[in-house]
């Protein structure tokens, strides 16, 4: 529950439309819903302006839809990262209207309007090989409220491919450059464009790309100062900053 949706029972209370003891159950779990494997934070909207998130991989098929359920219950969008198929199909029973993004390992439910950002958010990827990880950043960027454009397969071994995208890399007010082997092309991106770009490392490469350490090291050290590094295959965090930055 978020702060519109706060105020907007305040008002059906003042209104008389709700009465106090249906409020009291609606805000009863507001802080956390125990479901005694785990606990919703159902809070989390209202002080970060994000909802929770199930990361989906190492939890039981059963827990995620049971999880997945409760949350869409409380009527705000639900998003389940690094989930499988398996995931879906349990999750989809309870809840019709959910959809899973095969790609980008994601299930979600969209039920309620997000906050919407300021701008564009560009979500580049190098290769086709980063798509997984380039998808999940759009798919969430897109569900917290921004209009996400994806550009993808511009990797700076064919730097004319990047180049032919220059007017959507500088119209975007934030960018998420997700690439791996050597982990170049933020640091070209950054080279272009007036905006803050998030550089996400993926674990793509040969060998001595050590699942993705090689990147992640050289987006650390680039010489773009514009240039901000998160985990390794992060897609998901990087469209969390990025709808943030895109709100103020």
């Amino acid at each position: 529950m978020d702060r519109a949706q706060i105020e907007s029972l305040l008002h059906e209370v003042r209104e008389g439309r709700t009465a106090i003891p249906d409020a009291l159950d609606r805000l009863r779990d507001l802080p956390f819903e125990d479901l005694g494997f785990a606990k919703l934070d159902h809070h989390r909207p209202l002080r970060t302006g994000m909802p929770e998130v199930i990361y989906s991989s190492g939890k039981t098929v059963a827990h995620v839809a049971h999880i997945f359920k409760h949350m869409a219950s409380h009527g705000g969008n639900v998003l389940a990262t690094r989930a499988t198929r398996d995931y879906y199909n349990a999750v989809v029973e309870a809840e019709p209207c959910a959809v899973f993004h095969e790609t980008a390992r994601c299930i979600t439910l969209d039920q309620a309007p997000a906050p919407a950002g300021k701008g564009t958010v560009a979500v580049v990827c190098a290769g086709t090989s980063d798509l997984p990880v380039a998808e999940e950043a759009a798919v969430t960027s897109r569900l917290m409220g921004n209009t996400t454009e994806l550009i993808a397969d511009v990797g700076v071994a064919g730097i004319h491919r990047l180049l032919a995208q220059r007017s959507a890399l500088q119209s975007a007010r934030v960018l998420i450059v997700c690439a791996g082997m050597e982990g170049a092309l933020p640091t070209v991106v950054g080279g272009l464009v007036n905006a803050p770009v998030l550089a996400v490392p993926t674990s793509v490469g040969y060998g001595a790309s050590f699942g993705g350490l090689a990147a992640l090291l050289g987006m650390l050290n680039t010489c773009s100062p514009n240039v901000c590094t998160v985990n390794i295959d992060n897609g998901f965090g990087a469209a969390v900053i990025a709808t943030l930055i895109n709100r103020l």
